[in-house]
């Protein structure tokens, strides 16, 4: 199993990137074919040659190195991904589940680190529960301590490209610093640098919220989808990303999308930001757990809970908070006019919990014309959206060139990853 470094460029998606067939531009073309299979495999080289523009001699060429370095491989498969047992084999381009991403998500009441192969696929979760919000540096140190525990698991032949970390918080993606995460108490925090430091691996660090609006751009349900507003309830509040025509809307200082402190009434409770009335102080999951008798550790059995019987007790607080959901997002949908608004986390439970509410609220409270062009869902990713997202930041520099193999220090940034997701 072998640790592999990366470049500073960030890839564009190849999805309309029409290729070269100039020799002077095989790393362009590589990056091309390697992140459309990334994205979209299984995919058949004759798709290759319609996406990209290029001759079937171009493709056999490029596609045959890249099985070659080891990050794509051919085999005979039927239409629904299995090996055919007769007839003509059907040969279809996968990515390697040897090649590796580590994704990493921080929260105040756990540490989630995943295994993401090559192709955006989950292969395994481990969850590190906490009594307390971790420090940056004792985040780091049980994040090191679960890699060196992954790595004695992987086939030698594995390579690991990086770490992502989808952080609850404002998240400078040039050098992967944290100037400010609330719930964890984190001010001004050299994040990346501390875990490449004790790792040795190279890591990228972006807004969790950013990052799952990513994920299920790239390989989620919002895959064709021009306008898409993400928000993520987890133990660390709400956050939210928001993809307008196929750009991720990042601010002058790329800390945009932090939707759940939108003032939604006056008065109210502070959230953790010190804001009075916003989403997250009346959107919350701690409330939503002990109304239904639950603690922190059983936030994975939520769907469960809402499912069965409920107390009235229970069923008064479901409804404050479907409503202020619904107040929130009927002004998020006025005003950013989106396609499809996805709901992670926790707040895809409330959803499920009281759909034909939550809807009635957000159709009161939005433009009719804009509500009639939307579509509410959860993330098809479910609970593996943010460690699919992060796992993107960590494959950006393989993606951009599949033939580099120099260390990089400055990482990516995630809007061009974004944009060119679109």
């Amino acid at each position: 199993m072998r640790k592999t470094t990366a470049p500073d460029v960030v890839p564009d998606r190849f999805h309309k990137t029409p290729g070269s067939n100039l020799g002077s531009l095989r790393a362009h073309n590589l990056s091309a074919i390697l992140t459309r299979i990334h994205h979209d495999g299984p995919l058949a080289r004759s798709d290759l040659a319609e996406s990209t523009g290029l001759n079937r001699s171009t493709i056999t060429i490029l596609v045959n190195e890249l099985i070659d370095r080891g990050l794509v491989v051919e085999a005979s498969t039927n239409g629904n991904g299995a090996k055919k047992s007769a007839g003509r084999p059907s040969m279809s381009l996968h990515p390697s589940d040897r090649i590796i991403a580590i994704a990493v998500n921080p929260e105040i009441d756990a540490i989630t680190v995943g295994i993401v192969a090559l192709g955006g696929r989950v292969h395994r979760k481990i969850r590190y529960a906490t009594d307390k919000p971790p420090t940056m540096k004792e985040a780091v140190n049980i994040t090191a301590a679960i890699i060196e525990g992954i790595e004695t698991m992987l086939p030698d032949d594995s390579r690991i490209m990086g770490i992502g970390v989808a952080v609850p918080g404002l998240t400078n993606t040039l050098d992967g610093s944290v100037p400010l995460a609330p719930h964890l108490n984190w001010r001004q925090e050299p994040l990346a640098q501390a875990l490449a430091s004790r790792t040795g691996l190279p890591v990228r660090a972006g807004n969790d919220a950013h990052l799952g609006v990513l994920a299920e751009t790239v390989f989620g349900g919002s895959t064709h989808v021009g306008s898409t507003l993400y928000l993520n309830g987890g133990a660390s509040g709400i956050g939210g990303g928001v993809v307008s025509n196929g750009v991720l809307l990042t601010g002058a200082m790329g800390y945009a999308g932090e939707l759940g402190h939108m003032r939604i009434r006056s008065g109210g409770k502070r959230d953790t930001a010190g804001l009075e009335g916003t989403l997250e102080s009346e959107v919350g999951r701690e409330d939503l757990l002990r109304s239904l008798g639950l603690e922190s550790r059983d936030a994975l059995d939520l769907d469960d809970a809402l499912a069965a019987p409920r107390s009235p007790e229970a069923q008064a607080e479901i409804e404050r908070q479907v409503k202020a959901l619904g107040v929130a997002l009927g002004s998020l949908i006025t005003i950013f006019n989106p396609n499809l608004v996805v709901l992670g986390g926790f707040l895809g439970s409330l959803y499920d919990a009281e759909p034909d509410m939550l809807l009635s609220v957000v159709a009161r409270e939005s433009l009719a014309a804009h509500y009639s062009a939307v579509r509410i869902t959860r993330p098809t990713l479910r609970d593996d959206i943010l460690l699919v997202g992060a796992a993107e930041l960590a494959f950006s520099a393989l993606l951009s060139d599949p033939t580099a193999s120099d260390v990089s220090s400055e990482p990516p940034t995630l809007d061009t990853i974004l944009e060119g997701s679109a």
